[in-house]
């Protein structure tokens, strides 16, 4: 696993979000922020868990997401995002919240298809 960002709720949406569609969360892109903080906004039917919408987390990039997450209680996912990543969010035993990426394409790239909402 390599370290890719963390994940903060905020009550207000922050200039230059992405819209994730299956999840209803604006997102921000964490590699324009100096310490890899992505910025999460949920609307209010957001079918995200709880956990999830309360708790910051922590993303990792891995090459196989189903086996990085043997042994972790599966808390949303695991979904495709814009053709260019799989993830899947899990709590660990002692109630941390884990994101596992599994790239599809360039590691680098942040919602290739898409503007950001101004």
């Amino acid at each position: 696993m390599v370290f890719d960002h963390i994940g903060c709720t905020t009550p207000v949406k922050k200039e230059n979000s992405f819209w994730v569609e299956n999840t209803r969360v604006w997102v921000t892109n964490p590699k324009d922020h100096p310490f890899m903080v992505e910025w999460l906004f949920y609307e209010p039917d957001s079918p995200c868990p709880e956990a999830l919408k309360q708790n910051p987390h922590v993303a990792y990039r891995v090459k196989n997401l189903d086996e990085a997450a043997r042994g972790l209680t599966l808390l949303l996912g695991p979904m495709i995002v814009d053709e260019f990543v799989r993830v899947g969010f899990y709590q660990y035993e002692d109630g941390s919240v884990v994101e596992l990426m599994e790239y599809l394409r360039d590691e680098n790239e942040w919602f290739p298809r898409q503007q950001p909402e101004r």
